[in-house]
């Protein structure tokens, strides 16, 4: 679980990460890189596409700076994934709650990926 999101740090399970990350249902956390720092592009999304989610929610940075591409959000739709696009504040609010009602729901655990960008 996301604990705690500040410009350039997200603490998750009690471990601080000062870069952006990829984060799923599973727990594992990933290193987010971008082939452009504020352009979110297909390629930058296709590893969490590939883990085959239900819902893949982005932080687009503190003042949401980061813009996510037509191209990037239409090979997420095109794959049945939803997308939550938000500043990261809220995007890993959002993150939180799908994960929490997904526990709460017997059985029904719904594959949820979080990719924050942690700056701007």
């Amino acid at each position: 679980m996301i604990e705690e999101y500040h410009y350039g740090s997200i603490i998750i399970n009690g471990k601080t990460y000062n870069y952006d990350i990829e984060t799923r249902w599973t727990g594992e956390i990933l290193k987010w890189w971008r082939g452009e720092s504020h352009i979110i592009d297909e390629e930058d999304v296709k590893r969490a596409i590939d883990q085959d989610p239900d819902i893949i929610v982005i932080g687009t940075g503190e003042s949401g700076t980061a813009q996510v591409t037509e191209q990037a959000k239409e090979a997420i739709k095109s794959k049945g994934i939803e997308l939550i696009v938000d500043l990261t504040e809220q995007a890993t609010k959002t993150f939180n709650i799908i994960n929490e009602e997904s526990e709460e729901e017997e059985g029904e655990q719904r594959k949820v990926i979080g990719l924050f960008h942690l700056t701007c």
